[in-house]
């Protein structure tokens, strides 16, 4: 065993988890307004031009906000069950 206590081998591990969140899409004029209702207050909405980009930017900002609440020591909001029943779709992000 290295000095330092861990080997190389343990440095390079890395616990990833993978979060599901449901997903809602409207149509909003000549967009799409998407959002993710348990971490709207941090910011888990956007827009596309067609439901599909809508929802494809909503993943990017969802993962960029459960990076950040990790990355600052935060709680990550769970789901709530009965979100999950209007929901149109999930959203799911391995950090």
């Amino acid at each position: 065993m290295p000095r330092g206590g861990r080997s190389f081998q343990d440095k390079l591990k890395k616990v990833v988890t993978t979060y599901n969140f449901p997903a809602i899409v409207e149509a909003d004029e000549d967009r799409w307004f998407a959002y993710c209702p348990p971490l709207l207050e941090q910011g888990g909405s956007t827009w596309g031009y067609t439901p599909q980009e809508a929802l494809r930017n909503l993943e990017d900002v969802v993962r960029l906000v459960v990076e950040s609440l990790i990355a600052h020591g935060d709680p990550v909001p769970k789901a709530d069950a009965g979100s999950a029943e209007v929901a149109e779709s999930h959203v799911a992000v391995t950090v």
